[in-house]
């Protein structure tokens, strides 16, 4: 049966079926291929598209606003100071108010349930660029990525996410690997295996018992073995440095070094980070870390730099896969 998008908003994969985002990943291979060709895109023509942005970002915004103008398309983009949204203006009267000008919106900040708000009161497809307990378009762009460089289908890959297990992109990928059929591991401190959302536990394990995935949420080091890729996030971010003592405490012990990698027994396993990373003192926020005594690198300089690291393949297929995501809901028929 063939997928039909037209109209979807894109929330979370959780509300896809594996062969709709086979669909997605498929038209990612197709669009790149034909960016690389120079062939220009039509499908967003005449389509309106409104970024609204409450936290900062560089590929998300990036690739939103250059595949929007790819294809065609006119973007609009709106931060938390140049307009009213969730101010002075509640969010389902803004999002009323986007409906009735815009054909698509893109949302990332903080709240899930905003984003699922802005889809049920504008009327028109929603795009999640970011949430605190989801990141979807990271997914589909690591899992575009996995593609280019493993040679065998996602269902028989392992992923294991290495440091805060509890975040937004740990959340994103035990959705990601339930709905392909991968398996998929939580690696952290001990302390944080019992942190990790039962909730979210619960889905990915109901869908996982349909589509064969294996999610594990472990500190034993030896889920590392017969990794296809190790991924790891930042440890803390701008405005969060009263935690860094403790976490760097905590998490010193996952930083991902050449032993780790080596750990797996893989010599081809991929490194993958969904960026920004700190993986050397080049950064103001690393160096002034650094002044105080705390070395909050999650990752060695050694590592990101080598042969294993694909982390700016991931950062241009953040393009292809959004670009996917809005031709595949919004996009003109052919």
């Amino acid at each position: 049966m063939a997928v039909n998008l037209k109209g979807r908003s894109f929330l979370t994969l959780m509300d896809f079926t594996p062969e709709e985002i086979r669909y997605m990943l498929d038209l990612a291979h197709d669009l790149k291929a034909k960016k690389r060709a120079g062939i220009q895109g039509h499908t967003l023509e005449g389509k309106n598209i409104v970024m609204l942005f409450e936290k900062t970002s560089t590929r998300t915004r990036s690739s939103f606003e250059v595949g929007v103008l790819d294809e065609g398309g006119h973007p609009t983009f709106i931060d938390k100071n140049s307009s009213q949204f969730g101010k002075k203006e509640s969010v389902e009267d803004s999002a009323r108010v986007f409906g009735r000008m815009y054909d698509g919106i893109e949302y990332r900040g903080s709240s899930q349930k905003l984003v699922e708000d802005l889809a049920k009161y504008s009327g028109i497809p929603v795009w999640n660029g970011l949430t605190d307990v989801d990141h979807p378009t990271q997914i589909l762009a690591d899992m575009l990525t996995m593609e280019e460089h493993i040679a065998k289908p996602l269902a028989k890959c392992k992923v294991v996410f290495v440091g805060d297990i509890r975040n937004n992109m740990s959340y994103a990928w035990m959705y990601g690997c339930a709905k392909m059929g991968m398996d998929f591991v939580a690696y952290g401190p001990e302390e944080l295996v019992n942190q990790v959302d039962r909730t979210i536990l619960k889905r990915v394990d109901d869908v996982a018992s349909d589509t064969g995935a294996v999610i594990q949420v472990t500190s034993d080091p030896s889920a590392l073995e017969g990794a296809d890729v190790i991924y790891t996030d930042i440890w803390a971010s701008m405005g969060e440095e009263a935690e860094i003592p403790q976490k760097v405490k905590m998490l010193s012990p996952f930083k991902v070094t050449r032993e780790m990698l080596d750990m797996t027994g893989n010599e081809d396993v991929l490194f993958m980070h969904c960026l920004p990373s700190f993986h050397d003192f080049e950064t103001a926020m690393a160096a002034e870390q650094k002044e105080l005594g705390y070395d909050i690198r999650e990752v060695t300089d050694e590592v990101f730099r080598s042969r294993n690291s694909v982390v700016f393949d991931e950062a241009e297929n953040r393009l292809h896969t959004i670009k996917a995501v809005m031709v595949a809901t919004l996009g003109n028929q052919n």
